[in-house]
C-alpha cells in the first residue's frame, strides 16, 4: 500500500521523500548505513524503486549531499552583511565549522574530492567564500591575493573541521577553530587598510577587487587592467626582482 502510494505520487515528491529519508539515515548512522536496501525499507517503498531515480549508492549520496548542502550556503547566501568585511568573514568560519560539527557524517562526504569537486552547492558555497574576501581585498585589508586567501580560508576551515572529527568530542580543544581562524587571518591581513604607495599588492589587491564594477572602462579595458593588477599582487618587488 505504502509502496503505491509512493509510486503514485509526482516523480518529485517519490524522489524528495527518497533523499530526505537518506539524509536520515545519513544522520543518526553514517554513510554506511545509507543502502538501497534500508532506504527503501525506511521510506516504505520497494528496492526498485529507488533504482528508477538513482544508478547506485554512491547516485544516492551524491543527491543527498547535495540538497543538504545547497540548503545551508543558501542561508549563507542570505544572511545579512555588516559594514565591516573582516567580521563578516569571521561570521561566515564560524557558520562552516558549525555545520561541520553538526553534521559529522555529511562534512565527511562534501570533503571528499571527487564528490566535492562536482557538487554545484560546493562551488557556490565557495562563490560566497570569494565574494566575503572580495568586500575584505576592497576596504584594503588584504596583504594576500584574493585567490590565495580563499584557498587558506577554505583549507583551513575544511582542515579544523576534518581535525575535530577525527578527536572523541569529550576530548576535542573548544579553541581550536579560534586559533586556527587567527593564524589564518595573521597570514592575509594587514592591521589597517593598507593603501600607501609603498604597499604595492595591498594597492593591487584592493583595486583588482573594483577594478572589474568600474563602469568607464570598456570590457576589453577592464581584462587589461585586471592582468596588470594580477602582475603586481603577485611580484610585488617589481619586475626581474
Amino acid at each position: 500500500m505504502a509502496e503505491a502510494k509512493a509510486v503514485g505520487g509526482s516523480r518529485n515528491e517519490t524522489q524528495a521523500r527518497i533523499v530526505e529519508v537518506a539524509a536520515q539515515l545519513l544522520r543518526d548512522k553514517g554513510a554506511t548505513a545509507v543502502t538501497t536496501r534500508a532506504v527503501a525499507q525506511a521510506a516504505g517503498m520497494q528496492a526498485p524503486t529507488i533504482y528508477r531515480f538513482f544508478e547506485d549508492k554512491n547516485a544516492l549520496l551524491d543527491a543527498v549531499a547535495e540538497h543538504a548542502f545547497a540548503t545551508y550556503v543558501a542561508g549563507k547566501t542570505l544572511a545579512e552583511t555588516s559594514s565591516d568585511p573582516v567580521a563578516d568573514l569571521r561570521v561566515g568560519w564560524d557558520m562552516h565549522v558549525g555545520f561541520g560539527l553538526a553534521n559529522p557524517a555529511l562534512f565527511g562526504l562534501l570533503a571528499d574530492p571527487s564528490r566535492g569537486a562536482r557538487s554545484p552547492a560546493a562551488a557556490a558555497g565557495l562563490e560566497v567564500l570569494r565574494i566575503r574576501v572580495r568586500r575584505v581585498a576592497a576596504a584594503g585589508r588584504l596583504q594576500v591575493t584574493e585567490r590565495r586567501a580563499v584557498e587558506l580560508i577554505h583549507a583551513a576551515g575544511t582542515g579544523i573541521v576534518l581535525t575535530l572529527l577525527s578527536i572523541p568530542q569529550e576530548e576535542r580543544d573548544p579553541g581550536l577553530p579560534e586559533a586556527m581562524y587567527e593564524a589564518v587571518m595573521r597570514s592575509i591581513l594587514s592591521d589597517a587598510p593598507m593603501l600607501l604607495p609603498d604597499s604595492t599588492t595591498a594597492v593591487a589587491v584592493a583595486f583588482r577587487a573594483v577594478a572589474p564594477n568600474l563602469p568607464m572602462l570598456t570590457d576589453t579595458e577592464r581584462a587589461l587592467l585586471s592582468e596588470w593588477l594580477d602582475r603586481a599582487g603577485d611580484n610585488p618587488a617589481g619586475p626581474g626582482k
